[in-house]
């Protein structure tokens, strides 16, 4: 294994009490107060300026990829949750489906500053 491989290797794994790799929270489950699975962490969105997690779009319904959901969660209505190994978020599933979401290639909502203000008032976050 070349020296460039083992060292990515590394770096993409490392995890601390207070810092994770972001490879490491995709995929992740997330979970709400019920311990129902919601869906799981499909990408982080990261604000470019202050460099810090913005929110992060969890998948959620469809079968083997198509019809998937994507909702936005403003990264600080998740708690991570040791025993679960996922996040929680305070969101009953009737809730969720009220949420702001988006499906597949819908994501050019980012763009525009009205889709976060919409985001961040339905989790109180405005």
């Amino acid at each position: 294994m070349a020296v460039e491989e083992r060292d990515q290797q590394y770096v993409t794994k490392d995890e601390t009490p207070s810092m994770i790799a972001s490879d490491k929270v995709e995929g992740t489950s997330v979970y709400n107060m019920r311990d129902e699975k919601l869906g799981s962490i499909e990408t982080l969105m990261i604000d470019k300026r202050s460099g810090q997690v913005r929110y992060a779009v969890m998948s959620f319904g469809g079968f083997l990829g198509m019809g998937e959901h994507y909702h936005p969660l403003p990264w600080q209505v998740l708690t991570y949750d040791t025993g679960r190994d996922g996040y929680v978020v305070d969101l009953d599933k009737d809730r969720l489906e009220k949420a702001p979401h988006y499906i597949g290639r819908e994501s050019s909502r980012w763009e525009d500053p009205r889709w976060h203000h919409t985001v961040d008032d339905f989790f109180g976050m405005g």
